[in-house]
């Protein structure tokens, strides 16, 4: 067989199969070496992107957990300026209900004998985070029915980034909206009449 030749500019000779042929196997095997490193290529970053949503979601862990740490200890003393009284603030209560199908967690629960208050604690606070704690509120009401629960249950909201339009949101909604200044932080009702479940 002979040897494969590519055209000539020079002379003009057109390509031979062979010479055409020869091009397209060195095409095919390149591509296939470029194949297996785009392969490679996307195993590693989606490694990479693995770890880095990890050290993500830890990240925002802590946010959250500084931001409930800030509130908490002084949190009932805040409500009880509004004739709450509440006498204690329970962090990260869970309720499970696996006959009922009713599982959810709060982030801060405060509690008398008649009333309950439900806080939702955010470093970022959004619109979507509010329909879940209202959502959550609904379950709160159905899992404390079941139970023989007959407090009045309310809601708050806290954040330290927050829009106007997401406070406005959640005062509009009767939930109570925490909101940082500083070293401290202040409690705005929802109007006169504040939303209970």
């Amino acid at each position: 067989m002979q040897a494969a030749q590519t055209a000539n500019p020079q002379n003009g000779s057109p390509p031979t199969f062979e010479s055409v042929w020869a091009l397209l196997q060195e095409n095919a095997q390149g591509m296939k070496e470029f194949g297996e490193k785009l392969k490679e290529t996307e195993r590693i970053l989606k490694e990479k992107n693995t770890e880095f949503y990890e050290k993500l979601g830890h990240l925002t862990n802590l946010f959250g957990e500084l931001t409930e740490a800030m509130v908490a200890p002084r949190i009932c003393e805040k409500f009880n300026e509004f004739g709450f009284n509440f006498l204690r603030a329970n962090p990260n209560p869970r309720f499970n209900d696996r006959v009922n199908g009713i599982s959810f967690e709060v982030d801060i629960m405060l509690e008398n004998s008649d009333k309950a208050m439900l806080i939702e604690v955010k470093t970022k606070l959004t619109i979507e985070r509010i329909k879940y704690h209202l959502n959550r509120l609904e379950k709160m009401r159905k899992y404390a029915d079941l139970h023989g629960d007959k407090r009045a249950f309310l809601g708050a909201v806290a954040g330290i980034v927050v829009t106007d339009e997401v406070r406005d949101y959640a005062l509009s909604q009767g939930l109570y909206f925490i909101e940082y200044a500083g070293d401290n932080f202040y409690i705005t009702p929802p109007g006169d009449n504040p939303k209970e479940w």
